[in-house]
């Protein structure tokens, strides 16, 4: 392994082995849109199912928005109220409507060429049309679920703090910040700011306990 691979490969870990959940943040630190937008761009180069990129943000910033929020995320109103930003991340069902523009971009920047882009759209849009309801749900929230870990990385890189919250409203959200309840499926909102402390350690089961070689 060469050095700059060596490099990479401890930075990394060192995010990974850094990375804590924090409930309080400094207010007096501000990520800029300009920022924010860095580290959502990162981020979604997450792994989707045949790359349709199902995952929505809505990043809640501003006192205004952040009021809407806290009756929705009442066990969590320190993080909402002291943070940079709650970023609401959703899951769009109907992500299918997408398939054209994201496969034609891909010819268009030379990623693959055309009579492949039209094999794979049709193969695509036939192994959809026959999924279930459910089963199209599920693989949303399954790739919902690994873009809002690499937000959680991507963040923690830029040198910010980051938490996943599971308890809100889930049946409200989407319609108190004017989205389509029956198209965007919430998956979790993320805390993202400075941390004001270190935050706690927790302990990890080992892998020997967790895992089976076969």
């Amino acid at each position: 392994m060469n050095q700059a691979s060596t490099y990479n490969k401890e930075a990394f870990l060192q995010v990974l082995h850094d990375r804590r959940s924090i409930r309080r943040y400094d207010e007096n630190v501000k990520i800029s849109k300009e920022e924010m937008t860095e580290i959502l761009t990162a981020a979604t180069k997450a792994p989707s199912s045949v790359n349709l990129q199902p995952w929505r943000f809505v990043v809640i910033e501003s006192p205004e928005a952040k009021a809407k929020l806290a009756p929705l995320a009442w066990f969590n109103q320190r993080q909402v109220e002291t943070s940079s930003a709650v970023i609401a991340v959703f899951g769009d069902l109907q992500n299918l409507d997408y398939l054209e523009e994201i496969y034609d971009k891909a010819v268009e920047l030379g990623m693959m060429p055309q009579d492949v882009k039209e094999q794979q759209v049709t193969s695509i849009r036939s192994l959809l049309s026959g999924i279930s309801e459910q089963g199209n749900r599920e693989s949303v929230l399954i790739d919902s679920g690994l873009v809002s870990m690499q937000i959680m990385l991507t963040a923690k890189a830029y040198g910010y703090d980051t938490n996943p919250i599971g308890g809100f409203e889930k049946d409200k959200i989407a319609e108190v910040f004017e989205l389509d309840k029956n198209r965007y499926a919430p998956v979790m909102l993320l805390s993202i700011g400075k941390a004001l402390d270190n935050g706690h350690q927790s302990y990890r089961l080992p892998v020997e306990q967790i895992t089976e070689w076969k």
